[in-house]
């Protein structure tokens, strides 16, 4: 600054971090950095740092993303034209592809699709399985998306929707707002703590929480059954996080967090799970595909509504939505078949 002079980082990046500015400056120091070293010769590194602060944010590689593609485009344009960078933007799937290629087809499908049984026309001219008649008693083409919305599949979509979105909203709603709300101020409902207290509660819940929560999950649905799992996951997540919202002491808030955590995160484990039990094979992407990524995009709200009632009631009182949320899906829970055994059709 011309009235301060230089003005040493170890100064003014702390202040940055406590106030949130350190997004903005970090995303302003890698598009700079990018934007310098197309112009770099061949062979020079470059490397940047980031701030922990930056780690907590949502969209961080979403930023170093944009970063390296604006460093791509311009290595291109140095060489080509804007056609090319475009092209560019096609390998990523390529190299999807290419891996694609090595990942072997299911062999419940081989084999279903190797031997049919007659088929049948039905009045449109659409192939009818024998399966898609006796099992529903009603003639559904077998391409038809509405499958999953007719018996005996209705019950088992609705209620595997309700539990990922109930699910979903609440893991969304609560992690979303952690981060600000262990670094707030008490007065405006956060918990006051210092920016390296924060980083490390945060890393010790995505280590000792979350990454347990989704390794287990699998051994309990094995050994208890899918839905008694789904049951206790969710309604321990539904019980701990009115604790955790009301904690005061990093001791108190690092324990329950981090079992929050362990709870409320390895849920995650078990859609695909008991979904891919529940339906059959010529139906199931088209199930879980509707039942989770449909409950991730009512979900999506939940940011939003978590955030308006923690501006009205504080995050605290907030959090206990998310507590709800995860109590309803438990209770969904309750409506799916039990398929612990079961044979994959």
């Amino acid at each position: 600054r011309p009235d301060l002079g230089a003005i040493s980082p170890a100064e003014f990046i702390p202040i940055a971090e406590e106030t949130g500015l350190i997004n903005e400056i970090g995303d302003w120091v890698l598009t700079t950095a990018c934007a310098e070293a197309v112009k770099w010769p061949d062979g020079i590194k470059l490397a940047v740092n980031v701030s922990p602060v930056q780690f907590r944010s949502q969209t961080l590689e979403l930023k170093v993303a944009a970063a390296l593609a604006a460093l791509v485009a311009g290595v291109v344009l140095r060489y080509s034209n804007w056609r090319f960078v475009f092209f560019v933007g096609i390998l990523p799937a390529l190299v999807t592809l290419w891996i694609r290629r090595d990942v072997p087809e299911s062999q419940i499908w081989l084999d279903r699709n190797g031997s049919r049984h007659p088929q049948t026309p039905d009045v449109d001219g659409q192939i009818l399985d024998d399966a898609d008649i006796s099992r529903t008693g009603v003639s559904v083409p077998h391409g038809s998306f509405l499958v999953i919305f007719r018996a005996p599949y209705l019950r088992s979509t609705v209620a595997l929707l309700l539990l990922n979105f109930f699910g979903l909203f609440g893991w969304w709603g609560l992690f979303t707002w952690i981060p600000p709300y262990l670094s707030l101020p008490v007065a405006q409902g956060g918990r006051g703590f210092s920016v390296m207290r924060s980083t490390t509660l945060l890393v010790v819940l995505n280590l000792f929480g979350m990454f347990p929560g989704y390794i287990t999950f699998g051994w309990a649905a094995d050994f208890f059954g899918r839905r008694k799992a789904f049951m206790v996951y969710l309604f321990a997540a539904a019980v701990l996080v009115p604790f955790y919202a009301t904690a005061r002491s990093q001791a108190a808030v690092l324990a329950l967090g981090t079992i929050v955590a362990f709870f409320g995160t390895g849920f995650f484990s078990g859609s695909g799970l008991i979904g891919s039990e529940i339906f059959p094979t010529r139906l199931r992407a088209r199930a879980l595909g509707f039942t989770y990524n449909g409950a991730r995009t009512m979900s999506s709200v939940a940011p939003y509504v978590i955030g308006r009632v923690g501006q009205a009631k504080g995050l605290s009182w907030a959090f206990y939505l998310c507590s709800g949320a995860f109590l309803l899906a438990s209770l969904m829970a309750t409506q799916l078949p039990e398929t612990k055994g079961k044979a994959l059709e």
